[in-house]
């Protein structure tokens, strides 16, 4: 089990968070004009909604809390990902965020792990994305 060590060590099972928090409309609109999303529901001219990929800080910040050894000897490379957004996710939004590493193996002599993340609305509970990410974590000749 990885958990408290690094995120090169996460294994199949190892269960991120959950971690609980408040979508803040600073850091949608800090994203977003990073990301150059300049649409009014991203900008809070009429309400202000998450973005689809900002789903990647929240996997950073389960890796935070779950391996806060940081990343390990070598950079994590992220693959792809999967997302499925089954609502809105609002700013102001008590949000709940947890993973698991469902599956780790070995391809052309790299290391991939699979995370599989849901994110849940506090208030009710209700699954507002399902995302599935793949990064590899070590690479052929390294020690991770």
């Amino acid at each position: 089990m990885a958990v408290g060590g690094y995120t090169s060590d996460l294994e199949r099972g190892d269960v991120l968070g959950p971690l609980t928090y408040t979508l803040s409309p600073f850091v949608v609109r800090e994203y977003c004009h990073a990301v150059e999303l300049h649409q009014d529901y991203f900008q809070g001219t009429h309400g202000q909604i998450m973005p689809p990929t900002l789903i990647h800080l929240d996997k950073l910040r389960l890796y935070r809390h779950a391996c806060p050894r940081g990343t390990g000897p070598h950079a994590r490379v992220h693959v792809e990902y999967d997302a499925t957004f089954h609502d809105a996710v609002h700013v102001g939004d008590r949000l709940r965020v947890g993973g698991t590493v469902s599956d780790r193996y070995e391809k052309r002599g790299r290391d991939y792990v699979h995370i599989d993340m849901q994110l849940t609305r506090v208030s009710d509970g209700k699954l507002l994305i399902a995302y599935r990410d793949t990064v590899i974590v070590s690479y052929q000749g390294s020690n991770a």
